[in-house]
């Protein structure tokens, strides 16, 4: 079972973002790209995986000095480094093998892609995550990356719109849960990463705000945009904007107000009123495009 959470399954939900592609062409219930993507997906959540097992082995000691990252599997010695290693490779290799069997004759840009997410991520975990603003704009990249690979696994042209959307919800969600790290740092006096010497309550609560107020004024123009509207056949995409805004004020409360904006997975897991926001959005817009 230690083993399992090492692999973090819960984060998984994360690669979803593989599917936006199919989603917003009107090709999700075609299932001739849809088993492709899922494979995609799959090979994203093992990759991760093998990072996160890498990150966990790499920040042991650090974690063991954390309220919370103290419960991990390595730090807390339920499972060995030696284990961690294993896993990590297997994880890797399993990704990079079932990416093989992906029918796509860009098979080997998303190899490159997978590869390139993986290393990347390696070198933000031994050392890019130290520094303020690079570990954000990475973390939002990430995703971009995913995006990026299912519109090529599904041959599907993804517009800059999807691309700028993605990186900034990845990258307002990124600095809110900077915000959570610093109000522990501030309560408790232990720094829980070293890039938050290089942040204040002040600047992050600012920078969320404009990255919030971006984010919600682009999808608006994205819902309004006469090739969006030729593309999806409605003038009435902009009425799904509503529920944008809830979830942004939604996570901005729980951010300033109740200090609980730490794991985006977890806050997505156990808040209602977003998960409420999430399944209107996505009830809406099915609604709207796909009837």
């Amino acid at each position: 079972m230690s083993g399992l959470q090492l692999l973090r399954p819960l984060q998984w939900v994360k690669n979803v973002f593989v599917l936006t592609p199919l989603f917003f062409s009107n090709n999700l219930l075609n299932g001739e790209l849809l088993w492709p993507t899922l494979m995609v997906f799959v090979a994203f959540c093992l990759v991760s995986s093998s990072v996160y097992c890498f990150n966990d082995i790499y920040d042991k000691e650090a974690d063991r000095q954390h309220p919370v990252k103290c419960n991990r599997p390595i730090a807390s010695g339920n499972v060995s480094v030696r284990t961690g290693y294993v896993l990590m490779v297997l994880t890797f290799l399993a990704s990079f093998i079932l990416m093989l069997f992906v029918a796509s004759p860009q098979r080997s840009l998303l190899l490159i892609i997978i590869s390139g997410y993986w290393l990347t991520n390696i070198a933000y975990c031994i050392k890019l995550k130290q520094y303020a603003i690079i570990d954000v704009f990475l973390i939002a990249a990430g995703y971009v990356l995913r995006v990026l690979s299912g519109g090529l696994v599904a041959d599907i042209e993804v517009s800059g719109w999807l691309v700028l959307l993605t990186f900034l919800l990845c990258l307002f969600l990124a600095l809110t849960k900077r915000r959570d790290d610093f109000y522990l740092f501030e309560t408790t006096g232990k720094m829980p990463r070293r890039s938050i010497s290089g942040y204040s309550a002040q600047f992050i609560d600012l920078s969320v705000t404009m990255v919030a107020t971006i984010t919600i004024v682009c999808y608006i123009l994205y819902t309004m945009s006469e090739s969006v509207i030729e593309r999806m056949g409605t003038p009435y995409l902009y009425l799904t904007s509503i529920w944008v805004l809830a979830g942004l004020l939604r996570y901005l409360q729980n951010m300033l107000v109740f200090h609980s904006s730490g794991s985006p997975t977890k806050v997505v897991m156990t808040d209602h009123f977003i998960q409420l926001c999430i399944v209107g959005w996505l009830a809406s817009f099915f609604a709207i495009i796909y009837c």
